[in-house]
């Protein structure tokens, strides 16, 4: 169950205790900013407490985010380190039961249960994704197929031989696996009905795509690895949101410009604060992620919130000719043309002082030039009337842009190269 406002404060108020007596860098943090935690008695005053960046826990490295002592550590993950030092997360015993269980719960909202069989694609080792979807299969009493990434022909061949009922999977390799099985004849074959589909945002003729092709249902998956991994949120089967777990997390939604905190139903920055967490808690972390809470209860009847799909991430904005554009406003003026695909892939340029950008989209019939003519100017002008740029339009095949076993690069920027 979700729990009240005043249980989360109580939870809020002992985790600021905790960190005040085991965490030297909230000790540092807070002390340096003058906070006083006493001064917290309501959940609106959390306000008082300056947010936690990712440079923050960049700087921390390697265990500056660590909050009890070595011998209650049991496992660390990581994040990739691909744009600084990565950040090391460490987790206790508690910390690890407790993300089986959300990932359990994550399961059991999408109808799996022990007589499930799931193939876990995504990888193994620091990165959180392929163990946190194998303990949560495990505590759940399902059958889990620990593939890890790549080998699309062992894959296959798994999900043939063992009979699996769910994949676990970024939406990038589950429409490659998709492609395969049509290509290939399989789909009367395989005996998938759930995908556990997460790690990047995935529009939703990309969904409707991967649906089809396999013949399954899919859940939108949520999570990152400061905040333990992937289970912090699942979509239901109305799709209409993504539930969370309020009992061990409390979200904010801020404006990301400048830090205030936002209305229930606004579009903003989700903040996160990890209110059971021990290994290395975090107290209002900016996620970079844009999305709003949704007020209403899910007609669903699971009591848990919501938030509504990610839109983005702040810094996955691309800006050009003065336009400030996300994915997700490049997902929907996908939707709004017929015949087109879901994949896309953006070309960034500079020629003389002058921005241009490239859309390349696979669309259907794309060997009739006059189609491709036409697509490609009804793109420009949806470009045109709900973002407000104009774009130059490639049309390709069905296929012809590069696939991948995890996320897709769908921006390429060489305006600084």
């Amino acid at each position: 169950m979700g729990i009240s406002a005043e249980e989360t404060t109580v939870r809020l108020r002992e985790l600021l205790r905790r960190v005040m007596q085991g965490s030297p860098f909230y000790q540092r943090k807070y002390g340096e900013a003058g906070v006083d935690i006493d001064t917290i008695e309501a959940l609106e005053d959390i306000t008082i407490l300056p947010f936690t960046t990712k440079e923050e826990l960049r700087d921390a490295y390697p265990l500056g985010l660590q909050a009890v002592p070595d011998e209650e550590i049991v496992r660390i993950h990581s994040s990739s380190g691909t744009t600084g030092s990565p950040v090391i997360i460490p987790y206790t015993r508690r910390d690890v039961e407790v993300w089986a269980d959300m990932m359990m719960r994550c399961y059991r909202l999408a109808g799996l249960s022990s007589r499930d069989r799931i193939q876990i694609t995504p990888g193994y080792g620091l990165w959180t994704a392929g163990i946190g979807f194998q303990a949560g299969a495990e505590l759940l009493g399902a059958m889990a197929v620990p593939m890890g990434p790549g080998n699309t022909e062992k894959q296959l061949q798994m999900m043939l031989d063992l009979k699996s009922t769910a994949l676990a999977s970024t939406s990038s390799y589950a429409l490659l696996l998709a492609e395969e099985i049509t290509k290939r004849g399989l789909k009367d074959k395989i005996s998938l009905k759930v995908g556990i589909i997460g790690s990047e945002r995935w529009s939703p003729k990309m969904r409707a795509r991967i649906e089809d092709e396999l013949g399954i249902d899919t859940y939108d998956i949520f999570g990152l690895t400061e905040i333990y991994g992937p289970g912090i949120a699942l979509d239901c089967s109305l799709h209409e949101g993504l539930h969370y777990w309020s009992d061990h997390l409390f979200f904010e939604i801020i404006d990301p410009l400048t830090g205030e905190r936002l209305p229930d139903g606004t579009l903003g920055e989700l903040v996160i604060t990890t209110l059971t967490k021990e290994g290395a808690p975090l107290i209002r972390y900016r996620t970079r992620d844009l999305t709003r809470i949704l007020p209403e209860p899910c007609q669903c009847g699971c009591p848990f919130p919501r938030i509504d799909r990610l839109l983005g991430r702040t810094d996955d904005r691309i800006k050009i000719k003065g336009v400030n554009i996300y994915p997700g406003q490049i997902e929907d003026v996908i939707q709004r043309v017929e015949g087109v695909s879901s994949e896309y892939q953006i070309i960034l340029e500079r020629d003389a002082g002058r921005d241009t950008m490239l859309f390349r989209v696979e669309i259907e019939d794309a060997e009739d030039h006059e189609n491709c003519r036409l697509k490609a100017k009804k793109l420009d002008k949806a470009f045109q009337d709900f973002i407000g740029v104009s774009v130059d339009v490639e049309c390709v095949g069905l296929g012809a842009l590069p696939r991948s076993e995890k996320k897709s690069r769908r921006v390429v920027d060489n305006r600084e190269m």
